[in-house]
């Protein structure tokens, strides 16, 4: 395990794309843990992210003084990219007004440049998109088909490294028990991100961090990163992914201790054709 006291390696990391990801807060929660939420924000802070996104469920039960306090952490985090979207406990109790009121539209996109090279075919420009794929009230998610054109308009362009963000899984994460909450729409939803040729997918939800290399893309889930409402033998943590030349490294920490595990993956230089399947 590599501790948070450890720095980087010095290798290329001026010229490396840095996106931390992390999700489920929780305030308050009766399991929130201040101490992880700070110790994460000091790990972040000495990364220097390119990108940092929250993938959803800031709060509990969507009540204002929980996204205030959400809020109050996230605005910590020393970051010139974030991205910021609702999880279906932010929804509770018509929350997605107080969401909307404190940091904006449900659904967003971001595109910036990239000052480094992470290798020939990354691009100065990197384009974001979060869709809001929360139903208010329950736990189902469904990013609709009115999202789709939205998808593929947005991701045309001079970005050749493409991250889109939902709160909900697109697949089943092992781990998370009996799975009842991947979005409606997944199947379909895929395949537009696949045709749009999307390097990776980040989400939250179950609380289980967890990879699944799927048609040329990375999903990349995070666990909660400061409740201790955790499954089985899984930690409280969040994700710092690394993205340099030919490879992307994904490394869980622990928001207690800041031990990580690591994986690294082969970077898809060019995506397969595949026959389009009518909508």
């Amino acid at each position: 395990m590599e501790k948070m006291h450890e720095k980087p390696a010095a290798k290329s990391v001026e010229k490396r794309f840095t996106v931390a990801q992390l999700s489920d807060l929780h305030c308050g929660d009766l399991r929130f843990d201040q101490k992880l939420m700070t110790n994460c924000i000091e790990i972040i802070n000495g990364e220097d992210p390119d990108l940092t996104v929250f993938a959803g469920d800031l709060s509990v039960d969507g009540y204002r003084e929980q996204f205030e306090e959400a809020k109050g952490y996230i605005d910590l985090i020393s970051c010139p990219n974030k991205m910021v979207i609702a999880g279906n406990h932010d929804c509770r109790n018509v929350g997605y007004l107080h969401f909307e009121e404190l940091f904006g539209p449900r659904s967003s996109t971001i595109q910036f440049t990239h000052k480094g090279s992470c290798g020939k075919d990354l691009s100065e420009q990197v384009k974001v998109i979060a869709v809001d794929s929360n139903k208010p009230d329950v736990n189902d998610g469904e990013v609709g088909r009115h999202n789709y054109r939205f998808i593929e308009s947005e991701f045309v362009g001079d970005a050749t490294f493409k991250i889109f963000i939902l709160h909900h899984h697109l697949v089943h994460v092992p781990g998370t028990g009996r799975e009842r909450n991947i979005v409606w729409d997944a199947g379909d939803v895929l395949q537009v991100l696949r045709d749009t040729h999307v390097d990776i997918v980040l989400s939250g939800h179950k609380h289980v961090p967890y990879v699944w290399p799927l048609a040329r893309m990375y999903l990349i889930t995070s666990g909660t990163v400061s409740t201790w409402r955790t499954r089985g033998r899984t930690l409280p943590s969040f994700n710092l992914i690394h993205i340099e030349g030919e490879e992307i490294t994904v490394h869980v920490i622990s928001s207690a201790d800041g031990s990580r595990q690591s994986e690294t993956y082969p970077r898809w230089w060019c995506h397969e054709r595949f026959s389009s399947y009518p909508r």
